[in-house]
């Protein structure tokens, strides 16, 4: 079949649709909880009673990130005879498939919501062909991309929202090649944190190190006169006393100063290196790294907390020296607290700055994320079958990612903020240890109608994980 009648007899299915698919439960309690958990998400409409009847909404309601998920047939979907393909994209998708295009990539996936769920609603969607591109020349490879939306109802017949889901179905190494370093430029020095020089460790620092092995962020005390010192010192400088103890501070601080090295670079440090002095909540202070942020995005007075980098193993088992395995404590920008009065529409201006989040990225958050959004996919739980299909590791689900986008928005907003869509460009997978950092702006706000858009980009040290606008209605 030539490329031309192939391509025909995909676009004939544009326009189709599947069938109906219906939730086997009712959206409920529990599995709002489990979402909720598994984000970090404690917006109070989504669980308590009491808050969530005296807002906008009147009563609980289901996140609204949570739109695609309640009539997904769960781990049975990945059970063969579960998998009918009786959708118009499984249709075009075999078709490609036999025509060559093998590989496949989510691209884009936009959530518009008409309203929020409330538990009791019993949801589902039909799926239908938006439409299929023509062959185009990607970085992946030669390709069609093929857009869906799947419109949401509840078994009642109201509308409740829409799913835009694109993807892109290629030809594997047909890709373009990247461009070649320049032959001059230098290559950078492996960053791995073993590679570093091993701390000295003395009588007068082995607490410390002893702390941070627990990530116990000890800091010196003179048990004379109580005062906080640091670097770690054998006599008070401001009593002369030699007892020296120590306290086990919060980890929560203040960047008083800071500075980003670039020069001279070497093994074990990923470049450019941040650097801070930190003022700690008990009123000393340290100097550490920042992590998870660029230098361009700290600035003094910004709040951090610690986050601990097992740096070294140890060289002799059970040994508390230099010689045992190292733990040191790093800084990371605070997890911004969620705002209590939700803003109003008149308080918000084009590029208006978030506050930056970076969130560690577990195997737990990850396998959590994927169970609570009722994606079986073994990609996001089972190391070995991601090791088998090509994958580094397991990785973020996309309504994990959308979710933690709203969450992030919404935590800024507040709880009165109603989300009217989700829109989403997907970017570089995220994967355990690889920390997530957010940032965003407002793009745009009316304070007539209240409707505002922030611009959201979620980074790792691949490149951009998701990148894309949050819709928000703020009350007037």
């Amino acid at each position: 079949m030539s490329s031309e009648d192939l391509l025909a007899t995909v676009r004939a299915l544009v326009g189709t649709e599947g069938p109906v698919q219906v939730a086997r439960h009712p959206v409920n309690l529990p599995a709002i909880a489990d979402w909720c958990d598994a984000i970090g998400d404690h917006n109070p409409v989504y669980s308590s009673e009491a808050a969530a009847a005296k807002s906008v909404h009147g009563g609980v309601v289901a996140p609204p990130a949570t739109l695609d998920i309640w009539d997904r047939l769960g781990l049975p979907a990945q059970f063969p005879e579960f998998r009918t393909g009786d959708d118009p994209q499984s249709k075009v998708l075999r078709a490609l498939e036999g025509a060559g295009y093998v590989g496949v990539v989510a691209v884009n996936s936009e959530l518009e919501i008409a309203r929020y769920l409330r538990p009791g609603d019993k949801v589902q969607h039909v799926q239908i062909l938006e439409e299929v591109s023509d062959e185009k020349q990607t970085a992946l490879g030669i390709g069609h991309f093929i857009t869906t939306r799947s419109r949401y109802t509840t078994d009642r017949g109201e509308h409740v929202g829409d799913l835009l889901f694109r993807i892109l179905k290629f030809k594997p190494g047909t890709g373009t090649p990247a461009p070649a370093a320049p032959a001059d430029k230098p290559k950078p020095p492996d960053a791995a944190p073993e590679l570093r020089p091993r701390p000295a460790i003395n009588r007068d620092n082995e607490v410390l190190f002893d702390g941070y092995r627990k990530h116990e962020l000890r800091i010196p005390k003179c048990n004379g006169c109580g005062v906080l010192l640091f670097p770690p010192t054998p006599r008070c400088a401001a009593c002369g006393a030699f007892d020296m103890g120590y306290q086990v501070a919060s980890g929560r601080g203040t960047v008083y100063a800071h500075v980003a090295v670039n020069y001279p670079q070497v093994p074990g440090f990923a470049y450019p290196l941040s650097v801070a002095l930190i003022e700690l909540d008990e009123g000393t202070r340290m100097v550490s790294n920042i992590v998870g942020v660029t230098p361009d995005q700290v600035s003094i007075g910004m709040r951090v907390e610690v986050e601990w980098a097992d740096t070294h193993p140890a060289l002799v088992e059970g040994a508390t020296d230099s010689r045992g395995a190292q733990t040191l404590p790093m800084f990371r920008p605070a997890t911004p607290e969620r705002r209590g009065e939700t803003l109003k529409a008149g308080q918000v201006s084009a590029e208006d700055a978030l506050p930056i989040w970076v969130m560690p990225v577990t195997p737990t958050r990850i396998v959590a994320g994927a169970l609570a959004t009722r994606d079986f996919q073994d990609v996001h739980h089972d190391r070995d079958l991601a090791h088998n299909k090509g994958s580094k590791d397991i990785f973020l689900n996309i309504n994990t990612s959308l979710g933690l986008m709203q969450r992030y928005v919404t935590d800024w907003a507040g709880s009165e903020a109603l989300v009217k869509a989700l829109r989403v460009r997907l970017g570089a997978p995220a994967y355990p240890y690889a920390p997530l950092t957010f940032s965003g702006s407002v793009q745009s706000a009316d304070p007539e109608s209240g409707a505002v858009t922030v611009a959201v980009v979620a980074r790792n040290q691949l490149g951009n994980h998701v990148s894309g606008t949050v819709e928000l209605e703020l009350p007037r």
